[in-house]
């Protein structure tokens, strides 16, 4: 007669992992899968913005209304995101890689995240006027009156004049240049030590476009020799997004 198991042996022949256990460890394996995929999304979204950096490479037309003008400009070239929405604003900032004149991408990211670079970008601010005269306008009724001492050779057929201490200009210079048939070309600039040493802000000028719009433009000295073609670009650029152009500027149909 064979003896009925001892109590002993019945826990013995017990598994060693019951159901109830396998039920909490599969429930909790698949609660940190979906933990692990969400913080990978998560992370990769994060990881983007991070790496972005406020930049965007969308192209999408945004339509800024600055006083009496209207621009439309690509996502891409306006500098802050929250400037990149359509409607009136007070201003709106760009930045654009130089010579190209274009807006961020990815194949010129480091020219807009590498401070060292950075030489190699012109920022525009655009605003409505709050002078009657832009910078060259007011070499002869302002400026003349501020500079002290001779004016120097400067080069790329630049014309330097100090301007006097207690006037607010810091260590700046005004650099002069005359145009045929235009007004002379002004810009101040702080000039480097070096050419290593340059910003990408060492130098600023602001022109007049369309009815009453502000272009205050900001390069590297490191850019100085292309004064002329710079002018001419920022003008170009801002005249091609120029949704309402000032009927003044346009030439009347039949006119000679």
């Amino acid at each position: 007669m064979v003896s009925p198991p001892s109590s002993a042996s019945m826990i013995d022949e017990r598994p060693l992992i019951s159901s109830g256990l396998v039920y909490r460890l599969t429930s909790g394996i698949a609660v940190l899968a979906a933990l692990t995929v969400a913080i990978s999304l998560g992370g990769h979204w994060l990881g983007e913005r991070i790496s972005l950096g406020g930049h965007t490479t969308d192209t999408k037309p945004v339509s800024v209304t600055i006083g009496e003008d209207m621009v439309r400009l690509a996502a891409n070239t306006i500098r802050f995101p929250s400037e990149r929405v359509d409607g009136v604003a007070e201003r709106v900032d760009l930045y654009l890689t130089w010579p190209q004149m274009q807006g961020f991408s990815e194949p010129e990211r480091l020219r807009f995240d590498d401070v060292s670079q950075s030489s190699s970008l012109i920022f525009l601010q655009l605003s409505q006027s709050t002078m009657s005269r832009d910078m060259s306008g007011r070499l002869e009724p302002i400026y003349s009156h501020i500079m002290d001492g001779a004016p120097y050779a400067a080069p790329y057929g630049l014309t330097a004049h100090r301007l006097r201490t207690d006037a607010g200009y810091n260590n700046e210079i005004l650099l002069t240049a005359p145009r045929s048939g235009e007004p002379d070309y002004v810009v101040r600039c702080i000039m480097p030590a070096s050419p290593a040493a340059a910003t990408s802000g060492d130098c600023q000028r602001d022109v007049k476009l369309g009815k009453d719009l502000s272009v205050l433009y900001r390069f590297s000295s490191n850019q100085l020799g292309d004064w002329r073609t710079m002018d001419a670009a920022v003008r170009n650029f801002v005249g091609a997004h120029l949704v309402n152009v000032s009927a003044a500027s346009t030439p009347a149909a039949g006119a000679h």
